[in-house]
């Protein structure tokens, strides 16, 4: 079957965009494939930083012919009518007569041949990068085609033969290059109409050449000094990275981004060995790592103890005549200049504590309507010495690490470096004689910060990260800035993400709306408590001593408000977090909507003794009974236009399955309800199984509607209590299945 080759040449192509460009590129042919009617078998998309390339094997060479069946006018119609009808329709076209449900019509069966395959791609490809969901684009020169940067060759090939699409580019009387007929693919001149020819390496071979398929294609780019496949390139930037440090009797340490990184800025990888001068490895590890990893794209190695060596491995593009020699000796240069600025800023912030740089923060705006970064500051202090008894923390060292969490944020390293903040905040305060617990938790305040980061385990660490993320939520939730969409410039879902694993993670009990409210108390003008804020000038506030002036304050919304929604947020987040684990989101959503429920660690154990009872053969049977009561209590309220809400009457009781399953109920109301208080999630459900016979034997042997209203009545109650004691450990309506 027949191939499809597509490439697209073009000036480099930023690495973070590489990856999602060739799958959207696959995505947008095979769906233009689709759509046109034509099958594929196979198909595969490369990147390479300058081009873009995509194969499609198993295409056919033409559309498959169809008939189609067009119903005209009435036998009955006035003769122009069917005359215009006939006559509108390709000659030799076969018209019946056929009777219809709405009388007898003339039809018309009209064939239509297969399309070739190649008229169809010319529309698909042109308008596939018409379409091109960059990031970010570009135009340039006369081009009207928005692309991520210059397009300079566009190479399209099908069983051998070039489909010449062309770029949209203005001709010269400023009409655009679309729309050639299908009997005349050549007649416009354009630099920019595909051909079945590349280009290879920038320097090493940059001359043109013709390829005829992507077998020819791939060899010969392979010849001219490119990599085509990104997994290909990694595995040889590993390899001889690896090689390198082995001679030296170093091992090369583990980062897959970085390596995705570097594979992505370079087609014809050649691994070299750097040396760091040796006056700057008295630098923090993260330092020297950060400056070669984030800055210079170097791969960091370490020696036989696990210590950071003094050497380094950069990925050059192309092979040089020296072997590389003076391409290492032009990153060492590039290095030591970055170092050097780090060692002057290094010595330089340890000669002021991190205390005496506290008050540079009032300067550092956290939000306008939430005040400095000193504002924020003090209400995370107060904060985490309030959640400290949750986490097993000592609250003055919470206290302490929290006012001195951000105040590297106003040294030199930091403001050169942002990716140090905290680090270096723990480097400073061990400087400057604070306890290790207080640096540590500087050092992790941030974290977590996303699902592959490390969470905080130390209490102290545990209180200060905690109160700093809840009192950006809470602070942002006041003044009405909630996620939108998939819109969240202020990071709160991962913030909430950041709260669910601190809790889950730790097993912390601590309810969280108390915690949410006294945040929110914080937030509140204390010269004017407990009012709604409206915007003031600034005033001078003492407090411990100290004066400090408050910004300007803005309405927020109410504690209550706040917390319900706040919880309801984090309800959603953890739902997402579970699912990826496994856990039915269901079922958090069943315990949530019972409301009062804000203990994460009690929620998702009771979560999780439900999941284990709904997969027993009474806990799924107990399900279908509940949906069964509930939806014909339901449909009877509507129907009756009153609530069957509350105790049945015993004394009404006509048959013993009445009598039993009533018994059933209260006990099992009473048991579980015992077994909540303490906890017990597991003889909660065992109570629960308790009421499966009960239930089967009521709906096999008692008629709920029957003759007698009374009976009747008092019997919808009963069904009514089935809920009711199922509903005291989870809203079973919300649970599918």
């Amino acid at each position: 079957m027949p191939e499809l080759l597509l490439e697209l040449l073009s000036e480099e192509i930023p690495a973070r965009m590489q990856a999602r460009a060739a799958e959207d590129l696959k995505r947008l042919v095979c769906d233009g494939l689709k759509d046109a009617g034509l099958s594929f078998d196979h198909a595969e998309s490369y990147v390479t930083p300058r081009r873009l390339a995509l194969v499609v094997d198993g295409i056919p060479e033409k559309l498959a012919a169809k008939s189609e069946e067009i119903r005209g006018p009435r036998a009955d119609a006035p003769e122009k009518a069917v005359a215009g009808f006939k006559g509108a329709l390709p000659e030799g076209t076969i018209i019946v007569k056929r009777e219809t449900d709405k009388g007898e019509f003339f039809f018309a069966l009209v064939e239509q041949k297969g399309k070739k395959t190649e008229y169809v791609l010319k529309d698909i490809l042109g308008s596939t990068l018409n379409r091109f969901p960059w990031p970010k684009s570009m135009k340039w020169a006369e081009c009207d085609l928005p692309w991520v940067r210059p397009l300079h060759n566009a190479l399209a090939i099908f069983q051998g033969k070039v489909i010449p699409f062309s770029i949209a580019l203005k001709s010269r009387d400023g009409k655009r290059a679309w729309g050639e007929s299908e009997n005349n693919l050549y007649d416009w001149e354009n630099p920019l109409t595909a051909n079945n020819k590349t280009r290879g390496h920038r320097f090493l071979s940059p001359q043109s050449f013709k390829v005829k398929d992507f077998s020819d294609y791939k060899a010969k780019l392979e010849k001219a000094h490119v990599i085509l496949d990104p997994a290909e390139r990694r595995a040889r930037i590993e390899a001889e990275a690896g090689k390198l440090a082995k001679a030296a009797k170093l091992t090369l340490m583990d980062d897959p981004a970085l390596l995705a990184e570097v594979a992505g800025l370079v087609e014809w990888p050649v691994a070299l060995m750097g040396s760091i001068d040796k006056a700057f490895m008295d630098l923090p590890d993260e330092v020297l790592t950060t400056s070669m990893r984030h800055h210079q794209k170097y791969f960091a190695l370490t020696d036989a103890k696990g210590k950071l060596a003094p050497k380094f491995i950069v990925v050059a593009n192309t092979e040089a005549s020296d072997r590389g020699k003076a391409i290492v000796a032009g990153n060492e240069r590039v290095l030591k200049a970055r170092l050097s600025d780090a060692k002057f800023f290094w010595d330089q912030d340890r000669k002021e504590t991190l205390e005496s740089r506290a008050g540079a923060l009032k300067d550092r705006v956290f939000h306008a309507k939430l005040g400095s970064v000193h504002d924020k500051v003090r209400r995370v202090e107060k904060l985490a010495g309030a959640v400290a008894e949750y986490c097993g923390a000592d609250a003055n060292e919470a206290k302490r690490a929290a006012r001195l969490a951000k105040a590297d944020l106003s040294t030199g390293m930091v403001a050169e470096f942002p990716e140090l903040q905290g680090v270096m905040g723990r480097y400073y305060a061990l400087n400057d004689g604070e306890a290790p617990e207080v640096a540590a938790a500087i050092a992790e305040h941030y974290s977590p910060q996303g699902p592959g980061d490390a969470c905080p385990s130390a209490p102290v660490s545990i209180a200060v990260a905690l109160a700093d993320k809840i009192d950006t939520l809470v602070g942002f939730w006041a003044i009405d800035e909630k996620p939108t969409g998939s819109k969240d410039p202020f990071a709160l879902r991962r913030a909430a993400l950041g709260v669910i694993r601190l809790i889950v993670e730790n097993g912390l009990r601590m309810g969280l709306i108390t915690v949410i409210k006294n945040a929110h108390a914080l937030l509140e003008d204390p010269i004017d408590k407990g009012a709604m804020r409206v915007s003031r000038g600034p005033k001078t506030v003492t407090e411990n001593g100290s004066s400090f002036q408050l910004t300007e304050t803005y309405k927020i919304i109410s504690a209550d408000v706040v917390g319900d929604t706040l919880l309801s947020f984090f309800a959603d987040r953890l739902k997402v977090q579970m699912r990826e684990k496994g856990v039915r989101h269901d079922l958090i959503e069943a315990v949530f909507a019972l409301g009062g429920e804000d203990d994460l660690v009690r929620l998702l154990a009771r979560v999780e003794a439900l999941t284990v009872f709904l997969e027993s053969d009474d806990g799924a049977d107990l399900l279908t009974a509940y949906k069964r009561a509930a939806n014909i209590v339901a449909i009877e309220e509507k129907k009756d236009k009153q609530s069957y809400d509350g105790e049945a009457d015993p004394k009404l009781f006509a048959q013993g399955e009445e009598t039993a399953l009533h018994a059933s109920l209260g006990a099992a109301m009473e048991a579980s309800s015992v077994a909540l208080e303490g906890e017990d999630f597991t003889a909660v459900m065992a109570e629960l199984a308790k009421l499966r016979a009960p239930v089967d034997a009521f709906f096999d042997e008692v008629t709920v509607n029957c003759d007698d209203p009374r009976l009747r009545e008092n019997r919808l109650r009963l069904l009514s209590q089935i809920r009711a004691t199922l509903g005291n450990v989870a809203d079973f309506s919300r649970i599918e299945g």
